[in-house]
């Protein structure tokens, strides 16, 4: 990426994602996975021979403190990302804070107060929003070839056994659909559209109390619109389309991951538009990062902390329409 040093990571979690994160720093120049912790020694352990990390921690402090983690990236469940970010940046560190960036506004404020008064980088891991195809789209967006930009459909739906014990069942660890698959068309809105003027969501609720499936309709000024769907009861087709009144953007599925697009004008013209993307996509959030902390900024312009904000904002309306609350709200 550049001949500056890599930036040197420290992941804190040992997921799905986590995992996901630590191959892809090693596509990149711009990152060194340095250290992982976990809860216990053992876990962590086992989670840094998998990954290549050459330190394991289960003591988070001492991980904090080490001289030679620059960054760290929150991969824990859903309600500790608050603790495990807040801990990093009093530490001092550039912070990503794995999706969604807390569990409502409240703390995602709280997150954004403490970095800025600290002086610290911070942002939220929706790795989707640098993946190239999401970049081209905003340039095609930027330069107007959809004309006037009047609706955006996204959904993201993926099944998930019955089982009360997994996280996603498990309302204490922030389970259903809406955090943790639905924060992902509500953010492509936000791209598309910015702030809605009004949120209208329904929501069919499992028997652990976790929402299974929630569709979000949003409107913004000048009538337009914005529909946001996610299952974990259903296995969805997972396309996103943006459609302006000069031409339309149709994202293959799964248009979250690394993936192609066509453009499709008013007249039927199509372009398609593909990428070459090794590994799981999530190396570019990385490289932004890096870029940021290398040209002194404290948030990412291509996600702001207000936009993430704002973002927890509308899911915390389609919560408070729902009724649904995590323990400890």
């Amino acid at each position: 990426m550049t001949s500056s040093p890599p930036l040197r990571w420290a992941i804190i979690g040992t997921g799905g994602i986590a995992r996901q994160f630590a191959d892809d720093l090693r596509l990149t120049e711009a990152a060194e996975l340095v250290a992982v912790g976990s809860r216990t020694q053992a876990r962590a352990e086992a989670f840094a021979a998998e990954t290549g990390a050459p330190r394991a921690y289960a003591d988070q402090a001492a991980m904090l403190a080490a001289d030679d983690v620059d960054a760290v990236y929150v991969a824990t469940p859903h309600p500790a990302h608050h603790a495990g970010a807040l801990a990093a940046i009093e530490a001092g560190k550039a912070v990503l804070v794995e999706k969604p960036f807390t569990i409502n506004r409240r703390e995602a404020e709280e997150l954004v107060a403490a970095a800025r008064a600290r002086g610290v980088f911070l942002m939220e891991a929706m790795w989707t929003r640098f993946l190239p195809h999401m970049v081209r789209i905003r340039e095609l967006l930027a330069e107007g070839r959809l004309g006037d930009v009047r609706l955006a459909v996204a959904e993201h739906g993926v099944w998930f056994r019955h089982d009360p014990v997994h996280r996603m069942f498990d309302p204490a660890l922030g389970g259903g659909a809406l955090l943790d698959l639905g924060v992902y068309p509500v953010s492509f809105l936000s791209m598309v559209f910015g702030t809605p003027v009004s949120v209208t969501a329904s929501t069919q609720f499992g028997d652990t109390g976790v929402d299974g499936q929630t569709a979000v309709l949003t409107k913004y000024e000048g009538g337009r619109q914005g529909v946001a769907t996610s299952s974990m009861e259903a296995f969805l087709p997972n396309r996103a389309s943006i459609a302006g009144t000069d031409a339309r953007v149709d994202i293959d599925p799964w248009w979250y991951r690394p993936t192609s697009f066509t453009l499709t004008t008013r007249a039927g013209a199509a372009e398609r538009y593909t990428f070459d993307v090794p590994g799981n996509g999530l190396r570019f959030q990385a490289e932004e990062v890096a870029r940021c902390v290398r040209a002194g900024l404290l948030e990412s312009p291509v996600l702001t902390l207000d936009e993430s904000c704002q973002i927890m904002g509308t899911m915390d309306e389609v919560r408070a329409q729902a009724g649904l609350r995590y323990p400890g709200e």
